[in-house]
Parts: C-alpha cells; structure tokens; sequence
C-alpha cells in the first residue's frame, strides 16, 4: 500500500529510508524541514510492507514552460535492504496514476551521474534522458 505522508509520526518513519539518498540530512530536523516543504507543494509518499516503510518518494505538481502542468519527483528511494523486489517500480506506478489524475502532462526527474543502477530502473519505467542538470554551488 502507498499512502502520502499526513502525521508527523509517518514523516518520522520515512527518515532512515530517506536518509539512504540524502545522508546530509538529520533526524532531529527531518520532520520540520519536511513540513516546510511541504507547505510550497512538496509531498512525501510511502511504501509499507510489514509494518515497515521500504520505499519513499517525495515529489511535487508544478507547471513550467518545457512541459506544462507535471510531476516532479525530487527525492525516490528503495530501502537498501528492499531493492529488487518490485518496491520501486510500484512507486513510480502509483507516482504515474496520481500524475494522470491530476492532469499532468509527463513526470520528470534528476538522478546523479553516478547513480548507473537508478539510471537503468528509470530507463526501463519508460523514462528517456532528454537533458542535462546544470548546478553552480554557492
């Protein structure tokens, strides 16, 4: 079941399989820093399984120019300990159907250079490479 993250309880409990992708984040200011992105449109969903989440995906709807009203997903992760067992290809599913139900127009994404194994997964979700990410550190 994917559900998206309403209490401050399941936002904690998203934290270790978050922390995965993102190691620069801490606990004890996760959940604040999850709420203020939540209040510019940001939205966490989660994957359970046994009573424990295995696979989180933070995204949002936005519109822009290149492609009109979409989904971005900012942040996928599978539990290292979960991958290969159909846990991400159920979230980008799920991430498909509620992009379609709210109008959007494509679901986009970034994934580091390095990160060879998502980029086979995304690929094989039907994903196409169509640009490069350009960041200046500041």
């Amino acid at each position: 079941m994917i559900a998206l993250v309403k209490t401050d309880e399941e936002i904690d409990n998203c934290f270790s399989v978050v922390f995965e992708l993102r190691p620069n984040l801490r606990q004890d200011t996760f959940r604040d820093y999850i709420r203020c992105l939540m209040a510019e449109g940001y939205q966490l969903a989660y994957k359970q399984e046994n009573g424990k989440v295995v696979c989180v995906a933070g995204f949002r709807v936005s519109h822009n120019l290149f492609v009109g009203k979409n989904l971005y997903v900012d942040d996928l992760v599978t539990a290292e300990t979960e991958r290969s067992k159909g846990h991400g290809e159920t979230m980008m599913n799920w991430l498909r159907e509620f992009a379609i139900s709210h109008e959007c127009k494509a679901i986009h994404l970034d994934s580091g250079v390095q990160r060879f194994k998502a980029h086979k997964f995304y690929l094989n979700q039907g994903m196409d490479i169509v640009c490069h990410h350009f960041l200046q550190a500041l």
